[in-house]
């Protein structure tokens, strides 16, 4: 298995159980997206969604910025919800890497 494979798993594990711990829905993550040209998309099939986002040849913070945005989408949070939401989600996924 390739390491940007697991990378995107072992994020994507993280940003899930986070996002349970506040009580949001949990989506299902996958790469790439069926749509050519689309960067991420998200697919809604009755009470469950997909976010699809392309990781190759991308820097490793636009994928997670994509992840983390689409579970505050998934969620429908209104604007204090979400930027709280969000700041949970990134220190979930912290890597220095990433650090300003």
């Amino acid at each position: 298995m390739e390491m940007i494979t697991v990378r995107f798993a072992e994020t994507a594990r993280s940003l899930g159980r986070t996002a349970r711990l506040l009580g949001l829905e949990v989506p299902t993550f996958r790469s790439p997206p069926g749509l050519c040209g689309l960067q991420r998309s998200i697919r809604r099939r009755g009470d469950s969604a997909t976010i699809a986002v392309v990781v190759r040849g991308r820097p490793w913070g636009a994928v997670v910025a994509d992840m983390v945005e689409g579970i505050v989408v998934v969620n429908d949070l209104d604007r204090k919800r979400a930027d709280t939401v969000r700041s949970s989600l990134w220190q979930a996924v912290d890597e220095p890497a990433l650090a300003a």
